[in-house]
């Protein structure tokens, strides 16, 4: 009797999810993980910032949508080119419902690309500003003091 209720018409053994009623092919935090390369700790913190969604059900699982993988793809994307998880959840919505997102993505681009600019400009002053310090007579006072 037991044997029948493990077993499936073809006589393989169904895993202990599908005998509760539960999909095979969900998409569950375990095999999101395996899918993206990404840790079930940082799917977690993605989910806790709300930059991907689950379904709970009543064994407390998460099933993610099957576009997810797609989606972590995009974050790890975005944080590779020097976006912050605050600016990805900022544009996030917007980049991922366009129908073409590309005009919008280039836009974010050439906005970061300004940023870095304005921070390579911050950082070569400071570095001329450590420069001319190195010869004083004390570098951390201001030069009107030397």
């Amino acid at each position: 009797m037991l044997r029948s209720v493990l077993t499936s018409t073809n006589a393989e053994p169904k895993p202990w999810s599908v005998l509760q009623g539960q999909e095979e092919n969900a998409l569950r935090i375990g095999r999101l993980a395996g899918v993206t390369g990404v840790s079930r700790d940082t799917l977690r913190f993605y989910e806790k910032r709300g930059l991907i969604r689950s379904e709970r059900h009543g064994n407390s699982y998460r099933d993610y949508p099957e576009e997810t993988p797609q989606l972590i793809g995009y974050i790890r994307t975005a944080q590779a080119l020097g976006f912050s998880l605050s600016e990805i959840g900022e544009h996030l919505p917007a980049l991922w419902g366009a129908k073409a997102p590309g005009s919008e993505v280039a836009a974010l681009l050439r906005e970061k690309i300004g940023a870095i600019e304005a921070r390579i400009v911050a950082l070569t002053a400071l570095r001329d500003e450590l420069i001319a310090r190195l010869d004083a007579v004390c570098p951390l006072r201001t030069a009107s003091r030397n």
